[in-house]
C-alpha cells in the first residue's frame, strides 16, 4: 500500500506539533512495511534528502510567506501527487485540506484521509481572511475527504454536530522513555543542569502557548529550581525580555533527538501553559517520558492527562504560581504522579497504537 502525506512542513522535524505527529506516524508506518511519502517544504532540510528511516521525501518549492507558504506548497503537493497514484492520500490540518478535492477529481480509486489537528483559525495571528480560508478548508475536509480522523473526543463531538460527519478518534502519540536516559546527566551539562534540577517546557514560541504565563508566574517563586524553556518562534523576545535579568530561565531554542528525551526524562516538573491545543505532543511526551506535568485546564489537556496530572486555570498567572509553588514542595507527591501519567501513556498513547489505527483507517 502506497501513502502520501501532504500538509506538513516537512520531517524529520525540527519544531511543530504536526511535523512531529507525521514523522513519527510515517516512520511507524513504514515499519509495517508501507509505502510512505511525504512532501517537504524545498529548503527545509539542509541537505538533499531523498529518504528518511524507510519514508520517501518529495521536496516542493513554496512561496516563503505568513500567508502563503502553507497553500502554495500544497497546491503544489496535490498536483505531484496526482501523477504518483497513491493508494491513500493523508492530508493534515485545515488549511491543507482547502485543495484536498483537486486530486480527488483525477484519482477516483484514491483513498482520501483527512486528519484535524487543531482549530487553527482561532490563532489571532491570522487575518480575517486567512481565518474564513481555514474554516473553508474545515468545511471542505468534512465535505471531500472520504474519512475523518480526530485527536481528541471533544473534537470527535464537534465534527458531528457541526458537519453532521462521522470520524476515528486517534489521538498522538509518544515515544516511551529509554530507560538508559534516567542517567543522562551528561547531555544535561550543555546547559549545566543536574536531574530534577529545574522546571522544562517545551513547544513554539507563540503567545497561544502561554509562556508567558508561566515567565510570569516563576519570576514570583524562590527556588532554585531553574526554569528550562525549549522552543522557537515569532514571540521567542518578548519572552526574554519578560525574564529579564533572571539567569535561571534558560532558553535552549528548538531540541530533538536524544537531548529531547533526556530533558523530559530528567526534569521535576513538565509545565504545559497553553491557551488553546489540538492534542499536545509535548505533554504526551512528557507523560511517555515519565516527568510529572502540570498543564492549563483547557478541554484538550483534561482529556489528555485525565487525573493523571495537575492543572491551574488556563491564563492565570497567579493560580500557576500557587500551584507550582506548591508542587516544588511535594517532592514525594511529585513522583507518585509521574509514575501514573507514565502509565496512561503507555496503555494510550504510543506510536505504535496510532500507527495500527491509522492504518485500520486506511484499508
Amino acid at each position: 500500500m502506497k501513502i502520501a502525506f501532504i500538509g506538513q512542513k516537512g520531517i524529520p522535524a525540527k519544531t511543530g506539533g504536526v511535523e512531529r505527529h507525521v514523522e513519527f506516524l510515517s516512520q511507524h508506518l513504514a515499519n509495517l512495511g508501507l509505502e510512505i511519502l511525504v512532501y517537504n517544504r524545498r529548503g527545509y532540510l539542509a541537505n538533499k534528502q531523498e529518504e528518511w528511516q524507510g519514508v520517501k521525501l518529495i521536496s516542493k518549492p513554496f512561496i516563503n510567506t505568513k500567508n502563503l507558504a502553507n497553500i502554495s506548497h500544497t497546491l503544489l503537493a496535490s498536483l505531484d501527487v496526482i501523477r504518483r497514484r497513491p493508494d491513500v492520500i493523508h492530508y493534515h490540518g485545515v488549511g491543507p485540506s482547502l485543495l484536498l478535492w483537486l486530486p480527488k477529481i483525477f484519482l477516483p480509486k484514491t483513498k482520501f484521509i483527512a486528519t484535524l489537528h487543531s482549530f487553527d483559525y482561532d490563532n489571532d495571528k491570522w487575518s480575517a481572511f486567512a481565518k474564513f480560508m481555514l474554516r473553508l478548508g474545515e468545511s471542505f475536509m468534512c465535505r471531500f475527504a472520504d474519512e475523518i480522523i480526530t485527536l481528541t473526543p471533544a473534537t470527535q463531538r464537534y465534527v458531528l454536530e457541526k458537519h453532521k460527519r462521522q470520524s476515528y478518534l486517534i489521538p498522538n502519540g509518544t515515544e516511551i522513555k529509554d530507560e538508559s536516559l534516567n542517567d543522562s546527566v551528561d547531555i544535561l551539562q550543555e546547559w549545566n543542569l543536574d536531574k530534577r534540577s529545574y522546571i522544562f517546557s517545551a513547544s513554539r514560541l507563540i503567545r497561544l502557548k502561554g509562556i508567558q504565563y508561566l515567565i510570569s508566574a516563576y519570576n514570583n517563586l524562590k527556588t532554585d529550581k531553574k526554569l528550562v524553556i525549549a522552543g522557537e518562534g515569532e514571540y521567542e523576545e518578548e519572552l526574554k525580555r519578560l525574564a529579564g535579568d533572571n539567569k535561571n530561565i534558560l532558553f535552549i531554542g528548538n531540541q530533538s533527538g536524544q537531548k529531547l528525551r533526556a530533558l523530559y526524562t530528567n526534569t521535576y516538573l513538565f509545565v504545559q501553559s497553553s491557551e488553546m491545543e489540538g492534542m499536545s505532543l509535548s505533554l504526551l511526551e512528557a507523560m511517555g517520558h515519565g516527568a510529572a506535568c502540570l498543564a492549563s485546564d483547557i478541554l484538550a489537556n483534561k482529556e489528555a492527562l485525565a487525573d493523571c496530572g495537575y492543572y491551574f486555570k488556563t491564563q492565570d498567572t497567579k493560580d500557576l504560581e500557587v500551584k507550582l509553588n506548591n508542587l516544588l514542595n511535594n517532592s514525594d507527591e511529585i513522583f507518585t504522579m509521574a509514575q501514573k501519567s507514565f502509565k496512561r501513556a503507555q496503555l494510550e498513547y504510543t506510536w505504535d497504537i496510532v500507527a495500527t489505527k491509522t492504518l485500520e483507517v486506511y484499508k
